[in-house]
């Protein structure tokens, strides 16, 4: 049998106080505080019993009390989509040296998609008291945010704006971007030309949809519907829709991927497919370099560092209405995109 006699006794969720190392010290709790703190008053000797306690008991300072009274507490919020996402590592990773430069501390988590998980993580960090928010919105009704804007709550949403309030936005120009990809796929001599997109209520998966129709409707060339299947990004999903485009009597010969995970799923497939298909996506991927996939790139850093600075300049009492900022996209071609229509 294990001797527990002598283990120290663990306070899991109970971490040392100043009243604990003023005990341990032997001195007057105003003592410790001159000394966490830094200020005058105190002798080397009992500086140092001080300084002895703290290491021994593992006391951390206690920061919420003090930024309050400044009425901060030097901490934001990102609300993102999807944590496991290529796509949001830049993004978070630069509103995350954004805040650091502003001394703040960046919390975030994910929303899955879900407009309820949104609402429900964005008002807890509201309710940890957050100076501000950045929210890739999953839902397309904010009003509920209306109260923690109001008492100060500086908010920015990014990549997709926000529905029913007005907000800051920074946004990537899905429009422009699938536009020019489908009129490069088009400019390369292909007149069938599937998409496959997200969901249509969300902004962006709508944005890249009506992106792909202007090309087509500026070329002067038809959009049969079954050319077209917005939906769940999952694998099955987008796999049965790119075959059925393949399998079609007069099959697509080329296709824009929606985003970066349509674009997997369809390079996927088409590497088995016995023929030659064009193929563009909107989002880089890892690798695509290599595999020479043509891609519509937009620059997620960009969209974090831009969303953070305006969130910053609000907090530092930018006033004025609410700003919409649209990034451009960049048109890689690399191969994929440059394939041509079969002769016969």
């Amino acid at each position: 049998m294990a001797d527990t006699a002598h283990r120290p006794e663990r306070r899991y969720g109970n971490r040392p106080t100043m009243k604990d190392v003023a005990a341990k010290a032997g001195v007057g709790l105003k003592t410790v505080s001159r000394v966490v703190n830094g200020e005058p008053g105190v002798t080397p000797d009992t500086e140092r019993r001080v300084q002895e306690a703290i290491e021994a008991l593992g006391f951390r300072r206690n920061d919420s009390a003090r930024v309050l009274r400044k009425g901060r507490t030097a901490t934001v919020g990102l609300v993102l989509e999807d944590l496991a996402d290529p796509f949001y590592g830049p993004l978070s990773r630069a509103v995350e040296e954004v805040a650091r430069a502003h001394g703040t501390l960046l919390i975030n988590g994910s929303s899955a998609e879900d407009p309820d998980r949104e609402q429900e993580l964005a008002l807890a960090l509201c309710a940890r008291r957050v100076d501000g928010l950045i929210v890739i919105p999953a839902g397309d009704d904010h009003r509920y945010l209306e109260p923690e804007i109001r008492a100060g709550v500086a908010t920015v949403f990014v990549d997709r704006p926000a529905g029913r309030i007005d907000a800051d936005a920074v946004l990537s120009d899905s429009f422009g971007g699938a536009r020019d990809g489908t009129a490069h796929l088009i400019a390369h001599g292909h007149r069938r030309i599937g998409f496959v997109g997200d969901r249509p209520r969300i902004h962006t998966a709508a944005e890249r949809l009506r992106g792909y129709r202007a090309a087509m409707e500026d070329a002067g060339l038809p959009v049969r519907e079954e050319w077209v299947s917005p939906g769940p990004t999952d694998p099955e999903r987008v796999g049965a829709a790119v075959r059925g485009m393949l399998a079609a009597p007069e099959p697509v010969t080329a296709l824009f991927a929606g985003n970066n995970r349509v674009t997997v799923t369809a390079v996927r497939i088409l590497a088995a497919h016995a023929r030659p298909v064009a193929l563009v996506g909107f989002d880089d991927i890892e690798l695509a370099d290599l595999l020479g996939i043509t891609v519509v790139a937009q620059d997620a850093a960009a969209l974090g560092r831009t969303a953070a600075e305006r969130l910053f300049r609000r907090l530092d009492g930018a006033e004025g209405a609410p700003e919409r900022v649209v990034l451009g996209t960049t048109l890689l071609a690399r191969g994929s995109g440059e394939v041509p229509p079969p002769t016969a």
